[in-house]
C-alpha cells in the first residue's frame, strides 16, 4: 500500500499549539486596538468608592489628641506634693533685736541652713492659695474662731488644715523657715507693723488684701503664710501642751513669722481681728 494520509484533520497536539497562538494573536491585536499609539497600556487604578474615601488615602491620619489632664486642685487652691519632714532643727544665726531687750530672741534675722532630724513623710493634698476672704472685699476674712474656721472648710469639701500640712506648705521640702527663704525681709510679707494698738488699747486693723505681697510666697506657691491674720490649724497627734487648736504665721505686729512658729492659749471659739484660715483637701 502507498503512504498513509490522515483524512480527518490536524492532530490533537498540532489543534491545541494552534488554539494557543491564535488566542495570543487576539489578544495582542485587542490590547493594540485599544491604545492609539500601541504603547504598552498603564494598569488600571484600583476602584475608589468615594471622595471622602480617596481624601483619606491622600492625607496621612493625624496623631490622636490626649484628653486634657485634669486639674489636682479646685481654683483657689495650690498642689502640695513632696516628703515632709516631721522634726526639724533651725537655728537662728542672727537676731534683729538686741539681746538684753524683752524680745531680744524673738525675731530671727537669719537663719542656719535646716537639718531634718528624722524619716520624711510623703505628702500629697491641696491648699488655699491665699488666706479665706471676705465676701465683699480682698481683705482676708477676720474674727473667724477655730469653730467658724471648721465649719467654712467643711462647706466647701475641705478641712481646716492639720499643723504637718501648714508647715509643709509653708517652707517646702528644703525646710525654709520663712516662706521666701532663711533671712526675714520685712518688706516681704505683712509684718513688723509697730503702730497696731489703739488709743484706747484695742488692736488696729492693718490687714492687707490678700496675694498684694508678691514676695510673700511659699515654695509651692501659697501666698501670705507669714504675716496678714494668723491662721487656724488642727494640731497632729495629741497637739501643742494639750492644745487641738493652734495658730500659725502670726499677723502684722512684730512677731515670730517662721512656718515652725505657733502660738496657743485660745479656745476654739476664740476669734479677734487677727484671726483667719485657709483650708485644705485631698488632692484629685
Amino acid at each position: 500500500m502507498g503512504p498513509q494520509y490522515q483524512t480527518h484533520g490536524p492532530s490533537l497536539g498540532f489543534r491545541r499549539a494552534l488554539t494557543t497562538s491564535t488566542s495570543l494573536a487576539f489578544a495582542t491585536t485587542l490590547v493594540l486596538a485599544c491604545t492609539k499609539d500601541g504603547s504598552e497600556p498603564k494598569p488600571p487604578l484600583a476602584p475608589v468608592s468615594s471622595a471622602a474615601t480617596l481624601s483619606q488615602a491622600n492625607v496621612p491620619l493625624a496623631a490622636a489628641t490626649p484628653p486634657p489632664t485634669p486639674a489636682a486642685c479646685p481654683d483657689g487652691m495650690v498642689l502640695v506634693e513632696g516628703n515632709y519632714c516631721p522634726e526639724v532643727e533651725q537655728e537662728c544665726e542672727k537676731w534683729m533685736d538686741p539681746p538684753n531687750t524683752k524680745y531680744g530672741h524673738f525675731r530671727c534675722a537669719r537663719y542656719k541652713p535646716s537639718v531634718c532630724k528624722g524619716e520624711r513623710v510623703a505628702m500629697r493634698y491641696c491648699i488655699d492659695r491665699t488666706e479665706r476672704r471676705e465676701a465683699s472685699s480682698a481683705l482676708p476674712k477676720n474674727f473667724v474662731s477655730f469653730d467658724d474656721a471648721r465649719k467654712l472648710c467643711k462647706a466647701d469639701g475641705a478641712h481646716v488644715c492639720n499643723e504637718s500640712e501648714w508647715q509643709f506648705a509653708c517652707e517646702g521640702e528644703e525646710m525654709l523657715p520663712y516662706p521666701y527663704g532663711y533671712a526675714r525681709d520685712s518688706s516681704a510679707c505683712n509684718v513688723d507693723t509697730f503702730d497696731h494698738l489703739l488709743s484706747h488699747g484695742h488692736l488696729a486693723d492693718h490687714r492687707n488684701e490678700v496675694a498684694s505681697h508678691p514676695k510673700c510666697k511659699s515654695p509651692f506657691g501659697a501666698m501670705d503664710m507669714a504675716g496678714n491674720v494668723e491662721e487656724w490649724v488642727a494640731a497632729d497627734g495629741k497637739g501643742k501642751y494639750g492644745w487641738k487648736q493652734v495658730l500659725k504665721g502670726s499677723y502684722w505686729i512684730p512677731s515670730r513669722h517662721a512656718c515652725r512658729q505657733f502660738q496657743v492659749g485660745h479656745g476654739p471659739e476664740y476669734g479677734g481681728r487677727e484671726t483667719g484660715t485657709r483650708c485644705c483637701k485631698d488632692a484629685f
